[in-house]
């Protein structure tokens, strides 16, 4: 008989936690809610301010926009300065290099396009690779590139490899929730052996999730927790990627990476690793 049980869930998604448990629920799992980011937007960005007029002058030949938030978030900056116009005709004397679906929305709203588009899973090795495909120049050019949260060491080094003249542009960054209640109790329920699957939705949940545990004084249980019983979901390649650099061992990898698919298959594998260890039938 198939395995029924129902584990012991946790997400620590924020924006959309009411969906995860709602998701984690109808899959048959029992939610534990530890919503871990808090997105604060930088208000009066000299950086962003800078780069619009920048552009609009023309000073970067090559911009690199990460994500659809940060790409809404830049057009707005524009607007605040009165030079949305002018950014969005810039724009379209620009080689725009973007990393995934959200960019691309966004630019086709206010009737833009995109000269590069980093194929699935969209990390920054696909985009790398897509420039480099392109033909777009970037050797010895001043390339922008929107942030998005933690920056992306790996991505300007290559950029630099390339003998581009790169410039960050930050737009958001994430802090902890100002109430941290939830989720140093996920982690002390991690730390204690009684939780099943953890759920990561973005790579920069990881630094906040290990910065509670930290505070709580519990890493090391909650490493030991991970060898022994509680497995390790990620929504995709860049999460995923960041979970092994802090040492943590990733047992599912939603594909497509959907908040759908990494609960069903999550759960799933759960249940099939739990059957292989009882040795039920």
């Amino acid at each position: 008989m198939p395995d029924t049980s129902s584990p012991i869930v946790c997400s620590f998604e924020s924006r959309r936690a009411d969906e995860m448990c709602s998701l984690i629920v109808r899959h048959g799992g029992q939610p534990l809610s530890a919503p871990s980011m808090r997105e604060i937007p930088i208000e009066n960005n000299p950086v962003a301010i800078q780069f619009v007029q920048d552009a609009i002058a023309g000073k970067f030949p090559v911009v690199i926009l990460l994500t659809g938030g940060g790409t809404e978030a830049l057009f707005e900056v524009a607007r605040s300065q009165g030079l949305y116009d002018q950014l969005i005709e810039a724009f379209r004397q620009t080689s725009l290099v973007i990393r995934g679906p959200k960019p691309a929305a966004v630019l086709s709203k206010v009737g833009l396009k995109y000269a590069v588009r980093a194929p699935e899973p969209n990390t920054w090795r696909e985009l790398v690779a897509a420039i480099d495909e392109s033909g777009v120049a970037i050797d010895g050019q001043a390339v922008a590139v929107q942030e998005y949260g933690l920056p992306n060491a790996r991505l300007y080094a290559e950029l630099q490899a390339r003998g581009a003249i790169w410039t960050a542009v930050p737009v958001y960054r994430w802090a902890l929730p100002e109430d941290t209640s939830l989720l140093e109790t996920a982690v002390r329920e991690t730390a204690a052996g009684r939780v099943d699957l953890l759920l990561f939705t973005s790579a920069n949940q990881v630094s906040n999730v290990l910065t509670v545990a930290e505070q709580c004084g519990c890493i090391a249980e909650i490493r030991a927790a991970i060898e022994s019983r509680t497995q390790v979901a990620s929504i995709g390649p860049t999460c995923t990627e960041t979970l092994t650099e802090n040492g943590f061992p990733v047992h599912f990898e939603a594909s497509p990476p959907k908040m759908g698919q990494l609960v069903r298959g999550s759960i799933e594998a759960w249940r099939s690793q739990r059957t292989m260890r009882l040795g039920m039938p």
